[in-house]
């Protein structure tokens, strides 16, 4: 996948998962991790190259030279290595001091040339034309067209060559490390694609997680372009998973709005027919039955889907204004009867007070009449507001309460049936303390103390009883 048609893809996403990464290289699987961000997973800016300053200027004196060269007389110089001549070069027609210095000079040039690759070593620049540089500076030593000391020479590359090759190697692993990097932020945006595709549509905070997956479609576009190449299989591969994960998720995301525009306008079919019902009922004078229906409307209300937060505010509103009108009508017409029954009020206050004049109730039969008498003027007076009558009611139920009271309680006392259980009752008494009065006259006479105490016992008991017989008694006459 390249850059250009990464660029491509321009839909937006979302995601609420947590990040994951990945160890190691290859076919790893993601293991959880920290989640990625995109600064954390943009490119990381080039490290500055290492100064390298110039070498030290390189001269040797002729004196040191003549060591490690001689010029003969026509011209013709000759290195000395070993007690053997190598010839040099011939630089005719000048003093042997000049023809020495030429191929000074070039020594020093190769030597300069050499202080310069170390101390790019020294410093760890990049090492890619090293081994270049290095043999190209073995080849001008073996050409032994210069002067000056060789062995020395020879030794500082071999010690370059050497030191070039670990750093090669360091090079090497911290290259494998970074890379190892770059694929494991790579990993993590996949797998937390992955996770966020994964998950039940339902449970889907769509917009924070269209979101996050945004953001993780600019990381990879950004690791893609300034990152280090991950070689062409492991990017394609990478990049197939990462786009299906976008591709599984835009599905789910098309298809639960989908669902959700469908329900919406389902929901709000439903209440558009509420709101028709509450508006045909708004102009109703039947102000009970209308006022049941439209709180049969409001549990229908209260029971059905909710539409988009829009929509329903809009359809609550209508719906609102709706049972308004019928209310407020209503309050009205209520205003207009309470002023209308306002002087019943009056009428029926005062009635109130004559009634309970009667309390307590003292001669029943005189305070019956009076209670009929303010019932039947009660019933002319007709109706009082809606807001009193409750309370007038209840005044005048106080005393009817009383009066039945008084009737219930006379009733029990005159009851003939009563009067004759309680005469039957007194006689059965008697009876049976003359009988006992009779048994305590026997127990004394023969002097029997148990016989005495038993009837004396019982005859108190059943004198008690006579008692409270003769009370009710007196109460019924």
């Amino acid at each position: 996948m390249t850059h250009s048609q990464q660029s491509d893809e321009t839909t937006e996403y979302t995601s609420d998962a947590v990040a994951q990464s990945t160890g190691g290289s290859g076919a790893a699987k993601p293991v959880p991790g920290p989640r990625p961000t995109p600064a954390a997973m943009a490119p990381k800016p080039a490290a500055a190259l290492p100064v390298v300053p110039a070498p030290a200027v390189q001269s040797t004196p002729l004196s040191e030279a003549s060591k490690w060269g001689r010029v003969s007389e026509d011209g013709h110089v000759f290195l000395l290595l070993d007690g053997e001549e190598h010839p040099v070069g011939h630089y005719p027609d000048t003093s042997p001091e000049e023809a020495l210095s030429y191929f000074v000079r070039k020594y020093d040039d190769v030597a300069a040339q050499v202080a310069l690759l170390e101390q790019r070593v020294e410093a760890k620049a990049p090492s890619a034309d090293m081994n270049k540089t290095l043999s190209h500076l073995q080849e001008q030593l073996a050409e032994r067209h210069l002067v000056g000391d060789v062995p020395a020479l020879q030794a500082r590359l071999d010690a370059l060559s050497g030191s070039i090759a670990q750093l090669q190697q360091n090079e090497k692993a911290e290259q494998e490390a970074t890379r190892a990097a770059e694929l494991a932020a790579r990993e993590a945006i996949v797998a937390e694609a992955e996770e966020i595709a994964a998950k039940d549509p339902a449970t889907v905070q769509w917009k924070s997680s269209s979101a996050r997956m945004n953001e993780l479609f600019d990381a990879w576009k950004a690791a893609q372009k300034n990152g280090i190449r991950l070689g062409r299989s492991t990017e394609d591969s990478l990049w197939k998973r990462f786009r299906s994960a976008r591709t599984v998720f835009d599905r789910h995301r098309r298809a639960y709005f989908s669902q959700l525009d469908s329900d919406n306008a389902a929901a709000k079919a439903a209440k558009e027919a509420l709101i028709a019902r509450a508006e045909e009922l708004s102009t109703s004078t039947d102000w009970g039955q209308t006022a049941g229906e439209y709180r049969r409307l409001m549990d229908e209300w209260k029971a059905s889907k909710r539409a988009s937060r829009k929509d329903d505010d809009a359809l609550w509103a209508r719906f609102r204004a709706a049972q308004d009108k019928f209310f407020t009508a209503r309050q009205a017409a209520n205003q207009a009867v309470d002023q209308e029954f306002a002087a019943n009020l009056t009428v029926k206050e005062a009635l109130v007070a004559e009634a309970q004049a009667l309390l307590p109730i003292t001669d029943l039969a005189a305070a019956k009449k009076a209670l009929q008498s303010i019932r039947e003027r009660w019933e002319e007076a007709g109706k009082v507001p809606r807001a009193d009558m409750q309370r007038i009611e209840a005044g005048l139920r106080k005393v009817e309460d009383a009066v039945k009271a008084a009737e219930d309680e006379h009733w029990r006392r005159t009851n003939p049936e009563t009067q004759a259980r309680t005469s039957s009752a007194l006689s059965q008494l008697e009876a049976a303390i003359d009988s006992l009065q009779a048994d305590l006259a026997k127990a004394e006479q023969a002097g029997d103390q148990r016989r005495i105490d038993e009837a004396r016992e019982a005859l108190e008991a059943r004198q008690q009883w006579l008692a409270t017989l003769q009370k009710s008694a007196e109460d019924f006459a």
